[in-house]
């Protein structure tokens, strides 16, 4: 399928009145744009063709669904309906996703990695609205204020996990499919928990935004594993983040090229 034709079948499969559509050739993105609330969102048409190939109408559908519902979100909010504290989670993207809205208001981030970066959101059940400069007036909050509730929402996510055991190695899966299931990375506790269960070298992969792998990687063969696991997750999926993985240790997150020759040297490279 081409960028033109793709174009034709998403306004096809959404007919409103109220939505405005343009098609940048140069750029290969549809900028989508809602009359009545002067906002708008920008679609990079390449990723849904990679994911119409994999998937089929399946990806249609997917794409229509999210941006009905970005758009119902935007009206919620633009109706008061969405200002809920409790409604407010951290989000993780990579350090190239754009920094501010397509009107220009800067995105509230937070530092994260070298190759992460956090966003905040307003959740509106299905869906959610980042929140930028505009959003943030309308909640009257402080971006500290936002941040610190970010935080301790994170915390009451559920953190149930799927176990799989490969050559020795066990790596340990979590996908609520609630749209934060990489957002986990954020929660400190959980992290220092699974450390404790942890023999070998721990790793922590956040590939796309629903999935947050943990890796008990005890041999080279789990190295090997990882990375073309790692890989495979970011190139399918919906919001991909990053392909890299990353070695926690004292707490802290670094972001590691996996090769298995060149793991990290520690104590467990010799169990």
């Amino acid at each position: 399928m081409k960028s033109t034709e793709l174009f034709n079948v998403l306004r096809e499969h959404m007919p409103s009145r109220q939505l405005e559509w343009r098609f940048d050739r140069e750029k290969d993105v549809v900028n989508i744009q809602h009359k009545e609330l002067g906002k708008g969102m920008s679609i990079s048409l390449p990723q849904v063709i990679n994911r119409f190939e994999a998937k089929g109408d399946a990806a249609i559908q997917e794409i229509v669904y999210t941006i009905t519902e970005t758009f119902d979100a935007m009206e919620r909010e633009a109706n008061g309906e969405m200002k809920s504290t409790n409604h407010i989670f951290p989000v993780i993207r990579s350090t190239s996703f754009p920094t501010e809205s397509t009107e220009g208001h800067k995105f509230v981030t937070a530092d994260h990695t070298a190759e992460t970066r956090i966003y905040f959101a307003l959740d509106a059940g299905t869906t959610y609205r980042l929140i930028d400069e505009n959003v943030l007036n309308s909640l009257s909050l402080t971006e500290e204020q936002i941040k610190e509730i970010a935080k301790f929402q994170v915390k009451k996510l559920k953190t149930s996990l799927k176990e799989d055991h490969v050559a020795g190695n066990i790596f340990y899966f979590l996908n609520e499919n609630d749209g934060y299931d990489a957002s986990r990375i954020l929660n400190e506790s959980f992290l220092k928990e699974m450390k404790t269960k942890i023999t070998g070298d721990m790793t922590v992969s956040v590939p796309h935004q629903d999935v947050l792998i943990i890796g008990d990687i005890r041999n080279e063969t789990g190295y090997d594993v990882l990375a073309q696991m790692a890989m495979h997750f970011f190139t399918n999926g919906k919001v991909p983040i990053t392909s890299l993985s990353f070695i926690y240790e004292n707490d802290e997150l670094e972001p590691i090229f996996i090769m298995a020759k060149n793991r990290p040297n520690e104590e467990n490279d010799k169990k």
